[in-house]
């Protein structure tokens, strides 16, 4: 089977939907709301519809789709500026030091500060893989063909670039840093704040958190242990991301605690490496694995193929990719090797 990935369309919204409900809570971008992902594939349309490449507050969605059958079997999104519309909240942790000279004793203790400090960043985030399909090498296509997109369009895309990855959550559903730190002042589960914020967003942080800064000494057991700790099933995404150029510097989610990685967006290896090339031939036999895309916006298509460049600058590909993304002789394809 051939999967590709492509521009999302509100018709998917019933497997967008169906994904929603497999991914266990506290996938913000991917909330089991009809009409909170009708209404993401809605501002996904628009923006794929815009010629202007300004950059603005733009949210595309993407969708891994076998190309045989049209099932679509993942998905993932590309933000293209954060918190335009509401601040963009993360927990900082770092470190006050203190000195007392009468006792000759120096204390650290480390804070978790409410910050803004990553807004106006672009994102990548809301990937999922339906379970049937974590094979085979389908999350790395998904993952790494959003940096082929932002290549593609780079423009449309600020100069920092972030990644949130889901923190711990227990088998009951909950966050053990919820539960420690914000949970204590709202008087929601969390699965009820994070429900709240996918659908309505975070705005209800800004009036109820406490802006002083939490001491991590002062927390239990259980919420202190989690802090930047991603998921079990988010740990080969860190990796990836860490592969990328992304690092996790102190910031963190103010929800569940999970890390948010950060990198300058034109140091992301998919975006630094990415290589255009016009096809001279779509039946190569043997070449360099490679992840290769093609179109512009609404018409943007991934998948991985062979590719070989020419001296020129021209490049084949194989078959198999050209029939997938629907290209031939004389169509410019960019790629990345795999």
């Amino acid at each position: 089977m051939t999967f590709r990935l492509r521009a999302a369309r509100v018709d998917d919204l019933e497997p967008l939907y169906e994904m929603a409900k497999l991914t266990g809570g506290g996938f913000t971008n991917l909330p089991a709301d009809r009409a909170s992902l009708g209404g993401k594939l809605e501002r996904a349309e628009a923006a794929f519809a815009r010629t202007d490449d300004a950059l603005a507050d733009e949210q595309f969605v993407l969708v891994l789709e076998n190309s045989e059958t049209g099932d679509v079997r993942g998905t993932c999104q590309l933000m293209t500026q954060v918190g335009q519309r509401w601040p963009f909240y993360s927990y900082r942790k770092n470190t006050l030091t203190q000195q007392s000279q009468e006792l000759q004793r120096t204390v650290r203790a480390d804070l978790l500060s409410l910050v803004t400090d990553l807004e106006g960043s672009c994102e990548v985030g809301g990937l999922f893989l339906h379970p049937n399909e974590r094979a085979g090498g389908l999350g790395l296509l998904l993952a790494r063909s959003r940096y082929l997109f932002i290549r593609m369009h780079r423009q449309r895309f600020a100069d920092r670039i972030l990644a949130e990855l889901r923190g711990i959550i227990d088998e009951r559903g909950g966050s053990p840093f919820w539960d420690g730190v914000a949970g204590r002042f709202f008087g929601m589960t969390f699965q009820e704040a994070d429900y709240f914020n996918a659908i309505n967003g975070n705005q209800f942080i800004a009036d109820l958190m406490p802006k002083h800064p939490v001491y991590v000494a002062m927390l239990d057991d259980d919420a202190r242990d989690v802090i930047g700790m991603p998921h079990p099933t988010g740990r080969a995404a860190m990796r990836m991301l860490e592969n990328e150029g992304f690092r996790f510097d102190g910031y963190v989610d103010i929800f569940d605690g999970g890390p948010t990685m950060t990198a300058r967006t034109d140091d992301v290896k998919s975006i630094r490496d990415a290589r255009p090339g016009r096809v001279t031939d779509a039946n190569l036999d043997i070449g360099e694995r490679a992840i290769i895309a093609t179109g512009t916006l609404g018409d943007f298509r991934a998948a991985y193929g062979m590719r070989d460049f020419g001296p020129d600058g021209t490049v084949a590909i194989d078959r198999k990719a050209a029939a997938a993304l629907g290209v031939g002789d004389g169509d410019e394809v960019w790629s990345v090797a795999r």
